[in-house]
C-alpha cells in the first residue's frame, strides 16, 4: 500500500471485491475507492465529464503497467466515451474511446474495488455494434446502480 493513496475515512464494501484487504478490513487503495464511489455515482446521473475528473485526477496516483492505473485509465474513456455520445453526438470517437478502454480493461479482475467490470465491458462491447446500448445502462458497483448527490459535484469540483 502506497501512503498517498490511504484514506481511513473510506467505508468497508459490501462484499468482497478485488482492492479490499478483507484480513485488515481496509481498502488497498482507499483513494481509488472514494474516487471509483464518487465517478461511478457521477456516471450513473449523466454527469459524464465530471466522472472522467474523478477517475483521472485519481490515475496520476499509480504508475504505468499498474492494474489500478489500467483500470482507471479505462474507467476515464469510458466517461470520455459517453460524454461523446451524449453530449456531442460523436459516435465515431464514443467507439475509439471504448475500444482504447477495452484494451486498458483487459486482464482488470471482473469485481474490482466493487465496480463490475464485466458488465463494463460486455456494455462497451455492445455499444460499439449499437451505440444505443447505452441507453439507460449505469455501471454497478456494489451490486447497485447508484446516482450522484451533492457530495459527489462537491467533490469533482474540489479536483479543478
Amino acid at each position: 500500500m502506497d501512503d498517498h493513496t490511504r484514506d481511513p475515512g473510506v467505508a468497508p464494501p459490501l462484499g468482497d471485491p478485488t482492492g479490499w484487504r478483507a484480513d485488515r478490513r481496509v481498502w488497498e487503495h482507499a483513494t481509488l475507492r472514494r474516487a471509483v464511489e464518487h465517478g461511478v455515482r457521477l456516471y450513473n446521473s449523466g454527469d459524464f465529464h465530471e466522472s472522467h475528473d474523478c477517475f483521472e485526477d485519481e490515475w496520476y496516483n499509480y504508475g504505468s503497467g499498474t492494474t489500478e492505473s489500467a483500470f482507471l485509465h479505462g474507467m476515464v474513456q469510458v466517461a470520455a466515451g459517453a460524454y461523446k455520445h451524449y453530449d456531442f453526438e460523436n459516435d465515431d470517437g464514443m467507439r475509439s474511446l471504448f475500444r482504447t478502454a477495452l484494451q486498458y480493461l483487459d486482464g482488470v479482475p471482473g469485481d474490482y474495488y466493487g465496480v463490475d467490470v464485466d458488465d463494463v465491458r460486455r456494455r462497451l462491447r455492445a455499444a460499439l455494434d449499437d451505440p444505443g446500448a447505452l441507453d439507460g445502462w449505469r455501471i454497478a458497483v456494489d451490486d447497485a446502480e447508484p446516482t450522484a448527490y451533492p457530495a459527489d459535484y462537491e467533490y469533482a469540483e474540489s479536483l479543478e
